[in-house]
């Protein structure tokens, strides 16, 4: 499951720190969690799809990886970040 290149565009947008911001932890952190939505929204309907399941669960990870990162060098941008996409830790 992917998202729409205007999807993705409005969540950078709305994430970047500056004009040409499209890598920023915090960027990459909201794409993961607009995916990771989209494939447990999938997930519900079919329970059994095990190769989505293996790579949400690798997303997942991911995020997680990238989270510890700023909650490291930044604990106050770990804290905003989570707080702005509604994650819980």
């Amino acid at each position: 499951m992917t998202i729409t290149k205007e999807k993705k565009s409005e969540v950078v947008g709305e994430f970047k720190q500056g004009d040409d911001d499209t890598g920023s932890p915090e960027v990459q952190i909201a794409i993961l969690t607009t995916r990771i939505n989209a494939l447990t929204e999938h997930m519900r309907v079919h329970k059994k799809d095990y190769s989505t399941r293996r790579g949400l669960l690798a997303m997942v990870s991911r995020r997680r990886r990238l989270l510890d990162y700023v909650r490291q060098k930044d604990p106050q941008r770990y804290l905003d970040i989570i707080g702005r996409l509604g994650i819980r830790k």
